[in-house]
């Protein structure tokens, strides 16, 4: 199932939202602005075979490992997984339900998933924990785990990061996904984050600035994840638009959760159509 074209991926990216809008209108009920501004990103890491993962083997010892930090995002890694064949994608029509395995946050009873994560700020210290024990054993996995950007605002982030750059986490990939918006305010107003670049590095971290929406600028970045010559963990932030792919939810604040009316899910199916 693996991509290569830009047009694949945002067909693919396209599908991914459908999902995501589907479940949370069924459900009434999650995260949609924070998933659609990591979608891209997601699509790009999983489908562009740079997690080494077997759906057939989720446990598999030498399989890359990736946490979802922000954890209220997690409907997007549902979509994910279920359609890389981890589960079953019926079990996408219970998100949220009585009964089911898919919650608003991710949980490790459910195939593919690492750690259980939402209470935010933890994501990054479980990142670091693996890397460290896979240093010691001299593995050649790499952890992946993107964080939010409002997530930043913990202080648990930051001694996660002096940790691994103390003990030269190399394979240890933090992609912060740098939509500027937290759950009611800009970022930069209410709690000003940058030079976000300058404090990842002076935690002894790599950096590199993308375009969190450009297939060329991800891919480009994530081809060397596996063999990078350096000893220093790599913080990869990605800017994004909160509610990417559906007009009238780029950039608004509202839509860190809210439910589509009628009129606005004929819309956005419209223009998340991936020709079905």
């Amino acid at each position: 199932m693996k991509i290569t074209t830009s047009a694949d991926f945002e067909k693919k990216a396209r599908y991914i939202r459908r999902q995501i809008l589907e479940m949370i209108v069924s459900s009434g009920k999650g995260h949609i602005g924070g998933a659609f501004s990591c979608t891209d990103i997601l699509v790009a890491l999983y489908y562009g075979g740079f997690l080494h993962i077997d759906p057939k083997k989720p446990d598999w010892k030498e399989r890359d490992r990736f946490i979802l930090s922000k954890g209220h995002s997690g409907v997007v890694l549902y979509a994910l997984l279920s359609d890389l064949g981890f589960f079953s994608q019926s079990e996408l029509k219970s998100f949220c339900q009585n009964g089911s395995m898919l919650g608003g946050h991710p949980d490790k009873r459910i195939p593919g998933v690492e750690a259980d994560t939402g209470s935010l700020g933890h994501g990054l210290g479980i990142g670091a924990g693996l890397a460290l024990s896979g240093k010691m054993d001299n593995k050649s996995f790499i952890t992946v785990v993107m964080l939010g950007d409002g997530e930043c605002y913990e202080g648990s982030v930051w001694e996660a990061a002096m940790f691994a750059g103390h003990h030269g986490l190399g394979k240890l990939i933090a992609v912060i996904d740098r939509n500027q918006h937290c759950v009611t305010d800009c970022t930069e107003d209410c709690n000003r984050l940058e030079p976000l670049k300058d404090k990842w590095l002076s935690f002894g971290w790599d950096v590199a600035t993308i375009d969190g929406h450009s297939f060329k600028e991800i891919v480009s970045t994530l081809k060397n994840i596996h063999d990078r010559p350096s000893d220093r963990p790599l913080a990869i932030i990605a800017h994004t638009v909160k509610g990417k792919g559906v007009s009238f939810m780029e950039g608004t604040i509202k839509w860190h959760h809210g439910i589509p009316t009628e009129q606005e899910l004929a819309i956005a199916r419209k223009e998340l159509s991936y020709n079905e």
